[in-house]
């Protein structure tokens, strides 16, 4: 089916498309209908060759409607969609004597977003094919894990004599479950061991969970994938959807669960018009069911693949990536690829042997600085690391030394506790069933504990989510007051419709939430004033959605990334060193890179050793935290790890092993340096050398024959 408003591309107007990109992306963005898998290495342009390949669809005469991108966050999707419309309208300047520059509105009507907020979009469409009301609530992870709570209590599974796994243990049991496609005693065995002995219990809670969230029409994340795979599953609810789509590009594959990878076969069974783009060596979130075997096996699952690799790189020197490819070569199983760059020169990385952690800190302060120095920002270089405890050491020498730093890894906005408090008015509102947002809000007040709230919720399910059935309760003295002023604005809000006069009234309803909850976050919060300008920026963000479905959904899918007050006050200064771990940093860049803790034990991490598998996943997290460098790379090694941090006990310690990812070929690509010198030892560290071959720093014989001189 092909849209109207265009027509196939001239050979001028493809011209101009493409003229911008190498061979190897051409190929890819100007592919025909079959499958197509683009192994995109690291720096290589993947979302440059993802967006021309949708801008080349469009102008080739596919509708935009009927093409739909999956990504993984949305920011990813406006990225995208951003750089098709330029494409476009790139195109249409140089190639249409008139000049229209429609290209734009063409990018607006594709189907872009996250796997969740698109699984959401069409059960709200096709819900009722398979029983779903399309009004449904969509609950957040915290939301998630305090309905499991509920309904373990409710249940009594959890006693004094046996310790039950904690709220955020079961849901990650419960998520680990639907997204792995894998039975509960296979996880607990793999992945929960220390839950094993609870495996009826729990089928028991999630039994339980799955009838609460049907009973108050609530569906959370990991229903979103799994209600949208029974759609597809069932041939009528697959035929409606495969009708509107004719193609389907999924960025970041790698990274994709089993479950999402039945999605996509229910929706392209034949792989006809299936683009995905990703890069097995990047696949590193295994502890979120993300599987490798995903990208590995694509061109099995869907006979007649055409794989196209991308290898020139754009972002890191030849010397970088030498080093980064020699590493993943070990890889037992791979997409082969190769990267090269046009920046041949530059300096070669180097492994630090420091003494210690301190000694390391002390580095990476000392080498960071000098960086300054020569015009690289700080906010241009950064810390990696396997686990966020093991920057602790460096953030106090940051904190002494009075450098700013912003740490990634955080709460995000709607994560605070104040923004869900206030949030949860409008939710409740919004679906009166919804138990978890009613108790929030409700132990928000004076002189109502767990089981009131409680007992206020039922008398709320049972008059069928009339909130006047609150207004004739027996309020203790605490709440006397302020009582009459909740039951009003929770019967303003469910009375109030959005889209009054053609524009969103959920600014309207929010303003009124803030109005009543102001006094309280003044009274419960610390940091009033920043929590209260957080409120009105969610007031002045809502705007942007027709009615408060979409934002609820749209912000418990994709919340804000920060908000400033949660750990300590905001970073003023306008230059910060970053520190991450290597989970956060995939897909980021600095000029300037340090990885942390480079023995084994850490890097792998002595968690994730048990099995081959696991071990493949830590050398490719290891390729990540590399592969992240433009023109400067330090992987440090402290040699001693001391058991105590008493200082009377500092000959309490062990050594470290360098980590087992640095074979003597990838240490080849490395030039070994000591930390308080500037001069290099060697290309290789000693023990890989014969004792001729090691340039020494001085000779020490001499040094103390000096002293009786």
């Amino acid at each position: 089916m092909q849209d109207q408003t265009t027509s196939p591309l001239s050979t001028d107007a493809a011209q101009s498309l493409l003229q911008d990109l190498n061979d190897q992306q051409k190929a890819a963005a100007s592919h025909g209908n079959g499958p197509l898998l683009i192994v995109a290495g690291a720096g290589t342009g993947k979302t440059t060759t993802l967006t021309h390949r949708v801008a080349w669809l469009i102008h080739s005469g596919v509708d935009p409607r009927r093409i739909l991108l999956l990504t993984f966050t949305r920011r990813s999707a406006v990225e995208m969609l951003s750089r098709v419309s330029g494409c476009l309208q790139r195109m249409q300047r140089q190639a249409a004597a008139s000049g229209s520059s429609g290209g734009g509105a063409l990018s607006n009507a594709i189907w872009g977003g996250t796997f969740h907020a698109m699984a959401s979009r069409l059960l709200r469409q096709h819900g009722r094919l398979i029983g779903l009301e399309p009004d449904f609530t969509v609950l957040d992870r915290s939301d998630s894990e305090d309905l499991l709570d509920i309904v373990r209590a409710e249940l009594k599974l959890s006693t004094e004599r046996r310790r039950f796994p904690l709220k955020q243990t079961c849901l990650s049991i419960y998520s680990r479950c639907i997204n792995s496609r894998a039975k509960l005693q296979t996880v607990l065995e793999e992945v929960f061991p220390w839950c094993v002995d609870f495996e009826d219990e729990l089928k028991q809670l999630f039994k339980g969970y799955v009838e609460r969230k049907d009973r108050l029409n609530c569906l959370d994340y990991d229903d979103l994938l799994l209600f949208w795979n029974a759609l597809v599953s069932d041939e009528s609810g697959a035929r409606a959807i495969r009708r509107q789509f004719d193609c389907v590009l999924v960025d970041e594959y790698q990274d994709t669960n089993l479950l999402q990878s039945e999605i996509l076969q229910q929706l392209c069974p034949d792989g006809n018009g299936l683009t995905v783009v990703g890069d097995d060596a990047q696949s590193i979130y295994s502890f979120r069911a993300a599987t490798v075997r995903n990208i590995l096996d694509f061109p099995k699952q869907f006979p007649g693949t055409t794989t196209v690799l991308l290898e020139e790189n754009y972002r890191s020197t030849q010397p970088v990536l030498d080093a980064a490819n020699m590493v993943i070569a070990e890889a037992t199983e791979r997409h082969h690829k190769e990267l090269w760059t046009a920046r041949t020169n530059g300096i070669r990385p180097q492994v630090v042997s420091c003494r210690d952690e301190e000694e390391q800190s002390d580095f990476v302060i000392r080498e960071i600085l000098h960086h300054r120095d020569k015009g690289i920002d700080l906010k241009h270089q950064a810390v990696l690391f396997r686990a966020s405890h093991h920057s602790l050491n460096l953030e106090l020498l940051l904190a002494e030394q009075n450098i700013p730093f912003h740490k990634y890894g955080g709460l995000k906005f709607a994560e605070a506790a104040h923004i869900k408090d206030f949030l949860a008015f409008l939710r409740l509102a919004d679906n009166p069933f919804d138990m978890v947002s009613a108790l929030r809000i409700l132990m928000l007040l004076p002189g109502i504990g767990r089981k009131r709230a409680m007992d206020l919720t039922d008398g709320l399910y049972e008059s069928d989510g009339n909130f006047e059935t609150w207004a004739s309760w027996p309020t203790p003295s605490a709440t006397k007051d302020i009582w009459p002023q909740f039951v009003g604005l929770l019967n303003q809000l469910a009375e109030l419709k959005s889209g009054r006069n053609g524009e969103s009234s959920v600014p309207i309803e929010l303003d009124a939430v803030r109005k009543f909850f102001a006094p309280i976050v003044e009274e419960k919060y610390p940091n009033a004033r920043e929590r209260l300008l957080d409120l009105e920026q969610v007031v002045h963000i809502s705007a942007r959605y027709p009615n408060r479905t979409e934002f609820l959904t749209a912000i418990t899918l994709d919340p804000p990334a920060s908000t400033q007050d949660l750990a300590a006050d905001p970073v003023l200064d306008e230059d910060y060193l970053v520190l991450s771990t290597i989970h956060s940093s995939k897909g980021l860049e600095w000029d300037s890179v340090f990885v942390l803790h480079a023995a084994d034990g850490n890097i792998p991490s002595d968690m994730s050793t048990k099995d081959e598998q696991q071990i493949e996943e830590e050398r490719r997290l290891f390729y990540v935290a590399l592969s992240r460098a433009k023109d400067h790379l330090y992987v440090c090694h402290p040699q001693r790890y001391y058991r105590s941090e008493r200082k009377s006990f500092r000959d309490d310690y062990s050594f470290s092993q360098l980590t087992r990812f640095l074979t003597p070929k990838a240490r080849a690509c490395f030039d070994w340096r000591l930390p308080d010198s500037d001069d290099v030892v060697s290309t290789l560290p000693p023990e890989t050398l014969a004792p001729s071959e090691i340039k020494p720093l001085f000779n020490a014989r001499d040094q103390a024959k000096s002293m009786w001189d």
